[in-house]
């Protein structure tokens, strides 16, 4: 018999049904993104951030996008990439130079003296992943954007106003290309991660960093050192970076939901990031004349000698691509007359 109990114990199973099948429409995918660096710095705050709210709000909460920041999820910074092959994570910040050599391609953007504009630089390299890393360096994951940083700098013990002062110095390197120049420069490469420069600076394991200014806040930078070489209308390096994607977490998901992420992926998106990340270098540069400390800014006539200095990374780096059947000088080619063509958006 069916009764008025029945009938509103029914009403009951069917609201909290409705309210449960609601709240899984409402989150039908949930990722994780991890990242290196504390979620007070710039890139994670401003960038990683910024993206993540604006996929969640474009699905309607149908995207969760959890952030796991200072690598919550466990392992190390080089260890990033594998996380998203290996499904540990479903989305990674990386800084390519964690794993020297691994996406040849993308070093053509860290030769020294080479980037002169992060934006350009960053729209030049999504255009080049389209074209020669799609299918090669980057071919088991899918990316969501590619870019680099500012103009980086040297922040030492020491002051450093011309090459000779290099002699000696152990400094941090980012990446191979890095590495390379310092080696010329009389300086001794250290690679480590980003993250180990305060405790290495403190423990005088290194007497300085080649770091662009925009993330020396987060590590404390001008507190530890006093000297800051930065290089009058020129980039001595910068660094590439990917947000890359689990493929097969990509590929699963529905398609009105790959299409917003798709919506949020590429060129825009990848000169969005770069540009912010060099703006945010002045704030930061700021700080450290706040405090008092020793600004050294190489004259552009005087950049002639750096730059000619570090022809041999060129020459090795060509070399290093012949080896393994790709056109590095090409690549230059293509990377300079795509940066120099450059138009920033109205």
């Amino acid at each position: 018999m069916f009764t008025k109990t029945n009938a509103l114990s029914l009403l009951a199973t069917l609201a909290l049904s409705t309210t449960v099948a609601g709240s899984a429409m409402a989150q039908e995918v949930t990722l994780r993104l991890h990242q290196f660096l504390p979620p007070q710095a710039n890139v994670p705050a401003l960038v990683l951030d910024v993206w993540a709210d604006r996929i969640e709000e474009e699905s309607e909460g149908r995207i969760e996008i959890e952030r796991f920041p200072a690598m919550a999820l466990g392992g190390t910074p080089p260890e990033l990439m594998d996380q998203v092959l290996d499904g540990i994570t479903d989305l990674a910040w990386t800084v390519n130079g964690f794993t020297p050599g691994r996406f040849p391609r993308s070093e053509v953007f860290e030769l020294p003296f080479f980037v002169q504009d992060a934006r350009a630089a960053s729209a030049a390299y999504w255009q080049m992943f389209e074209e020669h890393m799609a299918d090669t360096d980057y071919q088991d994951v899918h990316l969501i954007g590619t870019w680099v940083h500012g103009p980086g700098v040297l922040h030492t013990n020491t002051p450093v106003e011309q090459i000779s002062d290099m002699q000696g110095l152990k400094l941090r390197t980012p990446s191979r290309m890095v590495g390379q120049l310092l080696e010329i420069l009389g300086a001794e490469p250290i690679g480590m991660p980003v993250t180990a420069i305060p405790e290495s600076l403190s423990r005088g394991v290194i007497d300085g960093a080649v770091i662009p200014w925009e993330v020396t806040e987060a590590l404390r930078v001008p507190e530890l050192v006093e000297n800051h070489t930065e290089f009058e209308n020129s980039y001595p390096y910068t660094v590439t970076f990917t947000l890359a994607m689990n493929r097969e977490v990509y590929e699963d998901m529905p398609e009105d939901l790959r299409a917003i992420i798709d919506a949020n992926s590429g060129l825009e998106f990848s000169v969005f990031a770069g540009g912010t990340q060099a703006d945010s270098d002045i704030p930061a540069r700021q700080l450290a004349v706040d405090r008092g400390n020793n600004i050294i800014t190489i004259p552009e006539a005087d950049v002639a000698e750096w730059r000619a200095a570090a022809q041999p990374v060129y020459e090795a780096w060509i070399a290093d691509m012949e080896s393994q059947g790709i056109d590095g000088q090409a690549l230059i080619d293509e990377a300079r007359e795509l940066m120099d063509a450059y138009q920033p958006a109205e």
